[in-house]
């Protein structure tokens, strides 16, 4: 069964609200194993809804739409519903008396104007609020089933487990699509499709899929069975798989974030971290505090930007930081071994380099060195990020992040490289 999601309300086109419906419908549609392949948004305007709407129905078995259901002028996707099926609107009384007690109970003066929710297209089925006043519409035409809900999140819920997903399994049939995502960092997208080539050419189900962003790549393995236990059982070699492909760049098989990852790897092994910050500002060891039991192994961050507090509180060199500068190996090193000693860590990770947009000390915009110092084992490496300096310090974390998890799970180290995607 394939299903569309169609979204109304200008507010989604302006960028004002995240259509988090959405995600969250087509979420629970892969539960039941319904195949979303579109979604839409569209604004508040009659024609263009319903042109929407015609295009999905073009596409998919059910139709979903969402919004405009609202008592205000601008709610207007009862009359894009009527159009597309080519009936009239009529009152339902009973609705307009559901409205009535509902208002009545919350002891507050019902405004005429929202008697206009008991308008809905002739033939068509209604399903009633608890939550709100709009009442859901299930359309039939021509074959196609179209559902419209309320936009309001807790109302859209609300009648898509209580009436769509058990009516949407029950013609379906049993059937359930399962993702794991197997989540990477230090290699870039093009070489991972590359090493994957022949599993995302070869294989229907499961599926390869990558998306990029956030300083790594994610490979979503996606698998349709009968239940979810033979789902998983699909996807536990195709897992197998992609790890042994990829290795040391494999962050994590259970969509863990890496600062997930590192957590439980530093409490696993009962080490302590401390980090030597500069253009990252404090937001790496803030990524860290981030999991349920940080306090055993974070034990704080040096927040060391301008040369002069390097200096004073990491212990950088005065050669250092008038030779080669703070831009460099030497820093990240002497940084991360001023912030060990500092807090008395097992472990401490700095990182130095320009964020952008300008250069730093000769250096291009982008350019990071990551300290790590453990005791017996002290390394360096340099990336070069690109983006803006929002991209470049997410780049930079990572990169710490991930010469810890490394050193934690005894992967090799990796060296300097010129570029890191």
């Amino acid at each position: 069964m394939k299903a569309e999601v169609v979204a109304v309300g200008t507010e989604l086109l302006l960028g004002q609200i995240a259509n988090t419906n959405a995600q969250w419908i087509s979420e629970r549609l892969a539960e039941i194993g319904v195949d979303v392949l579109h979604h839409q948004a569209v604004g508040d305007n009659v024609p263009r809804i319903a042109d929407a709407i015609r295009l999905a129905r073009f596409r998919a078995d059910v139709v979903i739409v969402t919004g405009g259901l609202g008592p205000t002028q601008d709610d207007v996707t009862r009359d894009a519903l009527a159009e597309v099926a080519g009936v009239p609107l009529e009152r339902r009384l009973e609705i307009a008396e559901l409205i009535r007690e509902k208002f009545a109970r919350a002891e507050r003066e019902m405004p005429e104007s929202n008697l206009v929710q008991a308008d809905v297209p002739a033939g068509a089925r209604t399903i009633t609020p608890d939550r709100g006043t709009a009442p859901g519409i299930v359309l039939e035409v021509e074959g196609s089933r179209i559902y419209a809900l309320p936009g309001v999140p807790a109302e859209m819920r609300e009648m898509m487990e209580g009436t769509l997903l058990p009516e949407l399994a029950a013609a379906a049939g049993p059937a359930t699509i399962v993702s794991r995502a197997v989540r990477c960092v230090g290699i870039a997208e093009s070489r991972v499709a590359e090493l994957l080539d022949d599993l995302f050419r070869s294989s229907a189900n499961p599926t390869v899929a990558y998306l990029a962003g956030g300083g790594e790549v994610r490979v979503r393995l996606t698998a349709k069975a009968a239940s979810a236990e033979e789902a998983g059982a699909l996807l536990v070699p195709f897992v197998e798989h992609v790890v042994a492909r990829l290795g040391d760049f494999v962050t994590s098989i259970s969509d863990e974030e890496l600062e997930e990852v590192v957590g439980r790897l530093l409490r696993a092994a009962g080490k302590t971290i401390a980090c030597g910050e500069s253009l990252t500002g404090g937001s790496l060891s803030a990524r860290l505090a981030r999991s349920p039991g940080a306090s055993e192994y974070l034990l704080g961050s040096a927040v060391c930007y301008d040369a002069e507090t390097k200096r004073s509180v990491l212990g950088v060199s005065p050669e250092t930081i008038d030779g080669p500068g703070v831009v460099s190996r030497e820093c990240a090193a002497e940084m991360a071994t001023g912030a060990r000693k500092l807090f008395g860590a097992d472990i401490a990770v700095s990182l130095t380099g320009a964020a952008g947009p300008e250069p730093h000390e000769g250096a291009p915009p982008g350019t990071v060195w990551v300290g790590l110092d453990a005791g017996e084992i002290v390394h360096q490496r340099r990336i070069r990020a690109f983006g803006d300096r929002e991209m470049v310090v997410r780049f930079s974390e990572q990169a710490g992040l991930d010469l810890v998890r490394r050193l934690l799970e005894g992967r090799p180290l990796p060296q300097t490289e010129p570029v890191v995607h």
